[in-house]
């Protein structure tokens, strides 16, 4: 499954430096810098060595970072996946552009298609996925604008694929689900909504179904855009081992306490789209957005019981 590395690109630091966050970033650390040019950058996860892949969407691969920053190519022929997440038994599940479904694409004789429709009508542009223990599967569908020429497809929705199988659409009044994470207890539910002011939150019932839709953390990356429209800009969501969230927006990485608090914003030197925890101690945050990656020591390792 691993290919050779290509040219790695090590890189040197960025002039960007955080300001402190309690126990989640010192002062002064540096966001390192360790390639740009990549084709498409999304859906980090961490493998089980520790090492990191992410999707490079625009070439249908999958592409791995390990510990000393050496590039290699993963998986290829992803179907263009964006999103990814492992289960419980090392099945790697992906939500996938061509064709739109959302299915297992390794190892290779566990791959198939767990969704791509729903009542009949193709997803329009599944986005990200979030593989829990106890709740099954949930992902976001963003839309795809309708072709006149194609078949219609489904609007922007949260699903979730509970652990008997069975496909749910369990939100559809979202304008842009983007990034979807659980909190460490799966207790919570998290959907950032790119163009809106807040990351949205669902309290999560024993039964797995979701209580109603409330506004979690407001962003500090809420701001009027070049076209005249606000957006947050909100996309990848992360957790750590004390339920703190972290969200790429407009403004960088935003983390917020468990209960939805702001603690503070780590700056990074082009826009993010996505970010995961990895490394041996689930300490180092990777972050991958417009063709480049970066990596931030943190002080408080990544929830450990899920690969993201």
């Amino acid at each position: 499954m691993i290919a050779l590395l290509f040219s790695a690109g090590i890189a040197q630091a960025q002039e960007v430096v955080p300001t402190a966050i309690s126990d989640v970033v010192a002062a002064g650390t540096k966001i390192e810098f360790i390639r740009d040019g990549f084709k498409g950058t999304e859906g980090p996860v961490q493998l089980p060595d520790g090492s990191v892949a992410f999707t490079e969407t625009q070439e249908a691969r999958i592409t791995r970072i390990a510990a000393d920053n050496s590039i290699s190519t993963y998986l290829e022929n992803t179907h263009n996946s964006n999103g990814l997440g492992f289960t419980a038994g090392g099945e790697l599940v992906s939500v996938q552009h061509q064709p739109t479904r959302v299915g297992v694409i390794a190892p290779a004789d566990k791959v198939r298609t767990l969704a791509d429709n729903f009542e009949g009508l193709a997803f329009g542009r599944p986005n990200d996925i979030v593989v829990g223990k106890r709740v099954g599967i949930f992902f976001t569908d963003s839309g795809a604008a309708q072709k006149p020429d194609q078949p219609p497809v489904g609007k922007p929705a949260v699903y979730q694929i509970t652990p008997k199988g069975e496909l749910k659409r369990v939100a559809n009044d979202i304008e842009r689900p983007n990034g979807i994470q659980l909190s460490p207890d799966e207790k919570v539910l998290y959907v950032a909504n790119t163009p809106g002011e807040h990351v949205i939150a669902y309290d999560i019932g024993s039964d797995g179904s979701l209580g109603g839709k409330r506004n979690f953390a407001k962003l500090a990356g809420y701001a009027k855009g070049d076209n005249g429209n606000y957006s947050s800009g909100a996309d990848g969501l992360a957790v750590d081992e004390k339920g703190r969230l972290y969200v790429t927006s407009n403004a960088g990485v935003e983390v917020f306490s468990a209960k939805g608090d702001p603690l503070g914003v780590i700056p990074i030197p082009k826009k993010p789209q996505n970010i995961a925890f990895a490394g041996q101690d689930k300490k180092t945050l990777y972050v991958v957005g417009r063709g480049s990656a970066y990596k931030i020591a943190l002080l408080t390792p990544g929830f450990a019981g899920r690969a993201k």
